[in-house]
């Protein structure tokens, strides 16, 4: 069996259809095409504020972080909730071809690289 160096993209998928095989029900992405954020719209609104909110304050804890990110709200009241998450991650996992093949990936007509539906086990 060949070990592909998980590239993040198969990670992910695999999660996902972990994911989708344990809820039973199918996920469907959609990824902004790369360079293209600025076409987020959720990052314009709250993405200015929480640089606002954390002006000239110094960022030397994680708890400071989370505390400013936290209190972060938009003119139109969007609120950020946002959780430190603690856990330890494993690193350097690899993604086998058996594992890939696993994978139920559906892609849609339109830019099937950036948008699909992952299907989950039957």
């Amino acid at each position: 069996m060949r070990e592909v160096d998980v590239s993040r993209a198969w990670l992910w998928k695999l999660e996902l259809q972990r994911l989708a095989n344990r809820t039973g029900s199918a996920i469907t992405v959609c990824h902004f095409p790369p360079g293209t954020s600025k076409w987020n719209k959720i990052e314009h609104r709250l993405f200015s504020f929480i640089g606002q909110n954390w002006r000239g304050q110094p960022l030397l804890t994680h708890a400071t972080i989370v505390n400013l990110i936290s209190g972060t709200s938009n003119e139109k009241g969007l609120k950020v909730k946002y959780e430190l998450d603690t856990n330890i991650y494993p690193a350097k996992i690899k993604v086998g071809d058996e594992q890939m093949s696993e994978i139920r990936l559906v892609a849609h007509p339109f830019h099937g690289e950036w948008n699909y539906t992952i299907e989950p086990d039957k």
